[in-house]
């Protein structure tokens, strides 16, 4: 089965590959960068359309029994700001699952800033003093000590994507 994911993040890689590996077995899982189609910092539902856009780009140009969009965002709930990603799964028929990796509150003094149009990776960075937490640990892994990764945090919105494929006869 062979896998291709529209990012050339090791990360989102990585979280694709270990999450296809549980539900199927052996995969091939590639990375090709594409474009989202949305803005740097997407905020509510164009974070579901960065990670469909993603996923349909590959369609069209790859040959593949699975495209997967990963896309980052920003929501506004109960007057308070999440970062999540969006999974968008597309089968090499069409059929689509999304799936969401879990929610967690970020500080209003990054909110600002990603509201200014900063992005989230850019942000950490300057407040951890290191380049690149976004291909490693990610917002999530300073934000609990340690206690979850980004890929970890990705695996599951991709597992999530991965239901309606799972149980085809009900969706």
């Amino acid at each position: 089965m062979k896998v291709i994911v529209g990012s050339g993040n090791p990360v989102k890689i990585e979280a694709v590959e270990d999450a296809f590996s549980k539900v199927f077995g052996d995969v091939e899982v590639v990375g090709k960068k594409v474009e989202s189609g949305v803005s740097p910092q997407p905020i509510g539902e164009e974070t579901f359309r960065g990670a469909r856009n993603r996923a349909l780009k590959l369609r069209e140009m790859e040959r593949g029994d699975f495209f997967v969009g990963v896309e980052s965002g920003v929501i506004n709930l109960f007057s308070k700001w999440f970062n999540f990603a969006v999974v968008c799964v597309m089968d090499k028929e069409g059929r689509i699952g999304y799936g969401t990796s879990p929610l967690f509150p970020l500080p209003e003094q990054v909110v600002k800033q990603l509201l200014r149009g900063r992005e989230l990776g850019d942000v950490m960075d300057e407040i951890e003093g290191k380049k690149g937490v976004k291909y490693r640990e990610g917002a999530i892994g300073f934000f609990t000590n340690g206690a979850m990764d980004r890929k970890e945090l990705m695996e599951k919105g991709v597992i999530c994507a991965l239901i309606p494929f799972l149980h085809e006869e009900m969706f």
